[in-house]
């Protein structure tokens, strides 16, 4: 990062003011997410951990930032069936679409207690198994890095301190990513902004099919974002998140791989065999491959896995969840159903300028 550009951000945000509010971009009517009383949003901050966010040097070999793995193009996730670490070990999980995380109820794909983005936040820098950044050992080296005349002014604007800690990188980083939220797309101004000609003939049938109890697709994949998995303020009711959508059946009796069993592997718990979180569906279209181990290439395969009612020996797993009973679709209704899940892309949200490399 040159530094005229660092003052200028300085100059654009107020130097000296560490906590000047952050600006939510959301439409009319939406709530704002829950935020800890322990890392407010403020501008400062934001603009701090976008320019963390692609800086390389937060790894420890200087070979990946996070949006290496979280790419805004691919709704800051990435092509890639598995996300690969900083010293190209391949990891066992699809990268998530980072999309509206500030009203995330958890993170990741199978841990309930991962309620936060900073607590999320210290896995892929410091986690070791598998390893991402690759900070832990490292960490006195990686953190004078950015002891800079360039990030000294940032912190200083963030926390009223020139001097960086990785307290100040982890917050600056999660106000970072709760920023990018998406609620643009053409189904937001068709169906929030009452622009009727938003949709087409085939999005508006596909959406019917979406929400009918015949798919029921909405009863894992609903609300403003798409996903159960998600708060906001004024929301009471917290429904469980994570589900068994068969997969796999590896005994049959609905065992998932030992590679990963999923929410299984943090409850030790029989009936959370296979469990994941359904993800966010918004910018679905961009964020391919498919499921917690990007084994499912396209939409179209996705829509033929749950028509199926799982796939393989998963389809006869008696523990996976009740709403995967399998449907049968025509050839038009299911392009239907993919006009619809295209409707949900927020073109915006993947060249906007202030989310994107500074």
């Amino acid at each position: 990062m040159r530094l005229a550009a660092t003052w200028l951000l300085l100059l654009l945000l107020g130097c000296g003011q560490p906590d000047k509010p952050y600006q939510w971009a959301l439409p009319q009517g939406f709530p704002e997410p829950i935020i800890p009383n322990d890392n407010p949003m403020s501008e400062a901050k934001v603009a701090l951990g976008r320019v963390l966010f692609y800086d390389r040097n937060l790894s420890f070999n200087k070979t990946q930032a996070c949006a290496s793995c979280h790419q805004q193009a691919f709704a800051f996730a990435q092509p890639a069936k598995v996300a690969t670490g900083s010293t190209g070990q391949l990891h066992r999980r699809n990268s998530l679409a980072l999309v509206n995380v500030a009203y995330n109820t958890t993170l990741t794909w199978a841990h309930p207690e991962l309620t936060r983005i900073e607590q999320q936040l210290l896995i892929p820098l410091f986690g070791e198994h598998p390893l991402e950044m690759g900070i832990c050992g490292h960490d006195q080296e990686v953190l004078a890095r950015f002891d800079t005349a360039d990030y000294r002014p940032l912190f200083n604007a963030a926390f009223g301190d020139e001097v960086p800690s990785y307290d100040g990188i982890v917050k600056a980083l999660a106000s970072f990513v709760r920023s990018l939220v998406s609620f643009d797309s053409a189904f937001d101004r068709y169906a929030y902004q009452m622009q009727d000609d938003a949709l087409s003939e085939s999005a508006k049938r596909g959406m019917a099919l979406f929400f009918s109890e015949q798919l029921e697709c909405h009863h894992c994949h609903g609300g403003i974002n798409f996903s159960q998995a998600s708060r906001h303020a004024g929301q009471l009711l917290q429904i469980r998140q994570f589900h068994n959508t068969g997969l796999y059946n590896e005994d049959g009796q609905g065992a998932y791989p030992a590679s990963d069993m999923g929410l299984y592997e943090v409850t030790g718990q029989g009936v959370d065999m296979g469990h994941f979180r359904a993800p966010t569906l918004r910018n679905i279209a961009r964020s391919a491959p498919y499921m917690h181990d990007g084994s499912l290439p396209t939409l179209e395969a996705v829509l033929d896995f749950y028509a199926a009612g799982g796939r393989g020996a998963g389809i006869d797993s008696p523990v996976k969840s009740v709403f995967m009973r399998g449907f049968t679709l025509s050839v038009e209704q299911k392009q239907d159903l993919l006009a619809f899940l295209h409707s949900l892309t927020d073109e915006n949200f993947l060249t906007k300028e202030e989310f994107a490399h500074p």
